[in-house]
């Protein structure tokens, strides 16, 4: 394994964009890099590329002092949120369609792979905020596992966390590294945990928690890492999901915590209770493959691990990326007014991600679940 590799998981292998406008609509800042700002501007006023109609009255640039590093310039949204280079009806980017991918600014290329690049190569998950990886939680044409070489990952400056060769690997508890291979392993068997096939999110869970008990327990001079995580525990600990959504609001609240004030949304519990027990607990068990997936996406090409006090941490923070699937449900169900579907678990996945992903800071989310370690 060398550091040209690219891995990603098989249901996200495939991955291509299916023009839902999402992430062109988020409202989100997209910074522009120098040599694109000037590409696009030049193209604007050589008419090549113009923004969608209702933003014709509107600089498609925004030029101020306080940029982000690296950035000359800032998309222009709609007062709707959209970029001003949507295509509404055909929901494509113009600048891609007009102009091709090389004028993209780098957060347009790069949405939704989330990338970890280390010694051991490049590891891709996908934020599931995008409708489109969101779907690709349901699909069950092809096992669970992760692939090198993915076809719709070709070598590439993906966006990401960058590990240096000066950085430490991730580790095992406060006082103990893991060494790379053992890191490795234990990411494998977390994506195979998420695989075996009928189990519950929760159950999947537990499971993972009583490893990464047993294997902060391993002290070098002995079994190496890898031989210590072929050795956990083949059986599964039995869990059912929570008779009431008051935990999983808990971690939800913990969560927000790491959001930046101006950037978290207006506190919205009115109901939620009552819409888990009525709508959502009853139906959670029918869609325990796609939430085991969703846990998989999060366990693999992790940050976590990285910015995070241990094995613990990690489980931590996908116990809390499940709890916020819990809240979101209760919360689309409630508004819905009608049980947990497959549509209506796609948005409670895609609003679990755009807080962990868009809106928390990566950080503070593992400095919080690394009391876990405690």
């Amino acid at each position: 394994m060398g550091s040209s590799d690219v891995f990603a998981l098989t249901i996200h292998a495939d991955y291509r964009c299916q023009n839902s406008g999402a992430c062109c609509s988020a409202d989100w800042d997209v910074p522009v890099e120098l040599p694109v700002y000037r590409t696009l501007r030049e193209a604007v006023a050589s008419q090549h590329l113009s923004p969608q109609p209702s933003a014709a009255h509107l600089n498609p640039f925004i030029v101020e002092p306080d940029l982000p590093d690296g950035a000359a310039a800032i998309l222009q949204t709609t007062e709707t949120g959209e970029c001003v280079f949507l295509d509404r009806e055909a929901k494509l980017c113009r600048v891609h369609r007009d102009l091709g991918e090389p004028a993209l600014p780098a957060t347009c290329r790069h949405f939704p792979r989330l990338a970890v690049h280390d010694r051991r190569g490049t590891f891709v998950t996908l934020s599931h905020f995008c409708p489109t990886a969101a779907s690709m939680l349901f699909r069950e044409d092809l096992p669970l596992e992760i692939l090198s070489a993915p076809p719709a990952f070709p070598l590439a400056d993906y966006e990401g966390l960058d590990v240096t060769d000066e950085d430490l690997p991730p580790l095992l508890a406060p006082a103990m590294l893991m060494d790379l291979p053992g890191y490795s392993a234990w990411e494998r068997h977390m994506v195979a945990r998420c695989a075996e096939v009928g189990h519950l999110p929760e159950s999947v869970l537990a499971t993972l928690g009583r490893d990464a008990q047993m294997l902060r327990a391993w002290k070098p001079g002995g079994p190496t890492l890898v031989d210590a995580v072929a050795a956990l525990p083949v059986e599964f600990v039995d869990a059912d999901p929570p008779a009431t959504l008051e935990p999983s609001l808990s971690m939800f609240e913990v969560a927000m915590g790491a959001v930046p004030d101006e950037w978290r949304p207006e506190a919205d519990r009115a109901g939620l209770d009552e819409a888990f027990s009525d709508y959502v607990r009853s139906a959670w068990p029918s869609f325990r493959a796609p939430l085991d997936r969703y846990l998989a996406g999060k366990a693999f090409a992790s940050w976590t691990a990285y910015q995070g006090r241990g094995v613990a941490t990690i489980v931590g923070g996908l116990e809390a990326a499940l709890a916020l699937v819990r809240v979101e449900a209760a919360r689309q169900c409630r508004n819905a007014a009608r049980s947990l579907d497959a549509r209506l678990l796609v948005e409670a996945i895609r609003r679990a991600d755009f807080i962990l992903n868009h809106l928390a800071v990566g950080e503070d989310l593992a400095d919080a679940w690394s009391a876990l370690e405690h």
